[in-house]
């Protein structure tokens, strides 16, 4: 047999252990963390197979859905989120001057021009431990401006009591982001400033509501693996997937004190989305902060590993992002389109 006949002959492909058939039946949240180590540890072409296998089954593996967002308000926040430039407690570190609440008719127009460019969902974010009463007629406002324009309303302003939550859906708001960050043992290290109970306090509100949920978490700020599979376990095993998983790269900002710690390797943050993609099937997993630093083929790794969300645009809250033709040029050579 010569080498020409040898590659034209059919070759069997098995799939990799461990790669079930994924239904609305079978989508779990009992989800043990040796389950998701095991995961972890399998060899990445296995992994991005079965990640690749599940995603298929609940999104269209050549679209994309788009975010935009926008910090309605910058800075000045309580918290001491040891990632986040907008801390008050960074401020001199950081150089970034709080800004107050943005007006409606900015938000709108803003969001229009996103639309124009598009997106499909407009994420509106606040600077705050939670919202003020005295804001919330603004907040909604900006929810019934955006909606009015045709686009997913999303915003993500911290904490929130009950009232406000109700508030919110009442106003329509699409999809609330509380991100729970990293695992509840590695979370003392990052904020103190709130617990890690808070935040799904929060989640639950939301969710009780009737609202979607937006969570997910930073990886890369010196947590362990263990760390990034307690984190997906949390979400995972809530009583509901969140709709959305924002998976962020940190972006090590000057002046925070997490400005010095190692890059995360790029084959395990595909091993994070891969797992994500297992592990909550039918959530939107996207692909976050983190975008600028990536190269192309990282990028589209990310996509095989079950990523099928990103945020769009110039600017994240106060970070970088690829510009808009940028990522279409990347989807037109990867064969992507926008959902």
């Amino acid at each position: 047999m010569n080498a020409q006949t040898a590659i034209q002959q059919p070759v069997s492909v098995s799939k990799p252990e461990g790669v079930q058939p994924v239904s609305d039946d079978t989508v779990r949240h009992d989800w043990s963390k040796t389950e998701i180590m095991a995961l972890f540890d399998k060899p990445l072409m296995d992994l991005l197979f079965e990640a690749q296998t599940v995603h298929r089954m609940f999104h269209d593996p050549n679209k994309v859905q788009l975010s935009q967002l926008i910090s309605i308000k910058t800075g000045g926040c309580a918290e001491d989120c040891g990632y986040c430039s907008q801390s008050a407690k960074y401020k001199n570190g950081t150089g970034l001057d709080a800004t107050k609440l943005m007006e409606v008719q900015r938000v709108v127009d803003a969001a229009q021009k996103a639309k124009e460019g598009g997106a499909s969902r407009y994420c509106m974010g606040a600077a705050w431990t939670s919202p003020k009463d005295r804001d919330m007629d603004t907040l909604i406002a900006m929810v019934e401006g955006v909606k009015a324009v045709g686009m997913e309303t999303c915003m993500t302003l911290g904490m929130l009591d009950d009232h406000q939550t109700k508030r919110l859906a009442d106003a329509g708001l699409d999809y609330y982001n509380h991100n729970i960050d990293t695992s509840e043992e590695f979370y003392g290290e990052i904020i103190t400033t709130r617990t890690y109970q808070d935040r799904l306090d929060t989640l639950a509100r939301v969710r009780a509501a009737g609202m979607n949920v937006c969570s997910g978490g930073i990886v890369g700020m010196g947590e362990k693996r263990e760390d990034r599979a307690g984190m997906l376990r949390t979400l995972a095993n809530l009583p509901e997937h969140p709709q959305s998983v924002p998976i962020n790269m940190l972006v090590a900002v000057p002046g925070t004190p997490l400005e010095n710690v190692k890059q995360m390797d790029p084959f395990e943050f595909v091993r994070t989305l891969a797992v994500a993609r297992i592990m909550m099937p039918k959530s939107e997993v996207r692909l976050s902060a983190g975008r600028q630093e990536m190269s192309e083929e990282l990028q589209a790794m990310c996509f095989m590993a079950g990523a099928s969300s990103i945020f769009y645009g110039e600017q994240l809250l106060t970070t970088p992002n690829p510009e808009n033709n940028s990522d279409m040029a990347l989807f037109n050579k990867l064969g992507l389109t926008p959902a």
